[in-house]
């Protein structure tokens, strides 16, 4: 009987713990949701009072911070286009080739982009964009993007690649198909999950990036979502909460919008997988 007790309250001071766990991380998040429609920006737990629009309403009116959106849509669907493409068929070269070293120089790539990045490789980056005559454009931010994730992206795929039995696009070969159809029309049907989970992390990284274009880019017309939510600061460097807050959730709606087309499409889960 004592036992079964001591067992008893060790579980409920378990549930207690991982409830004030929960609770902890859960805050944040509704302040997230709600605060946007609160006229003050204050945590509610239910629908917000006094309940308002107008921090939408005066976001709308900033249109250096629409056209910001906008910019980062550019950017990101650029990126992800460049990373996705590439890194299919870099991946699919290195899978399928009998290149001798092509392991190593995988993970010579992979150890470079990881350890040479951020504000270390933004110096070199800077001076090569400029001698190319591309600062100030989107293309110039777009292909930097593209540089920094291509080779995490051959790395994720062509271990995805690895994976595929050589015995489809062999088959399909004695059929008659060229080695172009066969790998658009057998290996890259198969290998489309694997892309999908490639194309969802790079628009993640390139939507939230914030130093490569404060670096890249002079123009206020040419500022991306990241740079532009500090326009909702004050001259001292204080939030403007109201606004702040309503700016944030149209900036992570792209984000959550490409996950549930994904979850719908193809069954994607936050754990990384795709369903078979």
């Amino acid at each position: 009987m004592q036992i079964s007790r001591t067992i008893y309250m060790r579980r409920i001071g378990f549930s207690v713990a991982a409830a004030l766990l929960g609770a902890i991380f859960a805050l944040p998040l509704i302040w997230f949701v709600f605060a946007p429609f609160n006229a003050r920006a204050e945590l509610g737990l239910a629908i917000p009072a006094p309940f308002t629009l107008s921090n939408f309403a005066a976001v709308f009116k900033n249109s250096f911070a629409m056209q910001a959106l906008f910019n980062s849509l550019i950017q990101a669907f650029g990126g992800v286009i460049l990373v996705g493409a590439a890194a299919t068929l870099a991946a699919y070269a290195l899978s399928r080739s009998a290149i001798p070293g092509k392991g190593a120089v995988t993970y010579v790539l992979l150890l470079f982009s990881s350890v040479v990045s951020g504000s270390a490789a933004m110096v070199p980056i800077f001076l090569i964009v400029s001698a190319a005559g591309l600062i100030d454009t989107h293309l110039a931010v777009i292909l930097v993007f593209a540089g920094g994730l291509l080779p995490t992206a051959m790395f994720i795929l062509r271990d995805f690649i690895d994976g595929i039995p050589r015995s489809y696009e062999e088959s399909a070969m004695v059929a008659g198909a060229s080695p172009l159809q066969a790998f658009f029309d057998v290996a890259l049907p198969v290998i489309r999950p694997g892309i999908v989970v490639v194309v969802v992390w790079a628009f993640v990284n390139i939507w939230g990036s914030f130093l490569i274009p404060f670096i890249l880019l002079r123009s206020d017309n040419l500022m991306p979502a990241s740079v532009a939510i500090y326009s909702f600061y004050s001259e001292a460097g204080t939030p403007i909460v109201t606004l702040l807050a309503a700016y944030s959730l149209l900036y992570s709606l792209p984000v959550i919008v490409l996950y549930l087309f994904v979850n719908w499409k193809f069954g994607f889960r936050f754990f990384g997988g795709i369903k078979s």
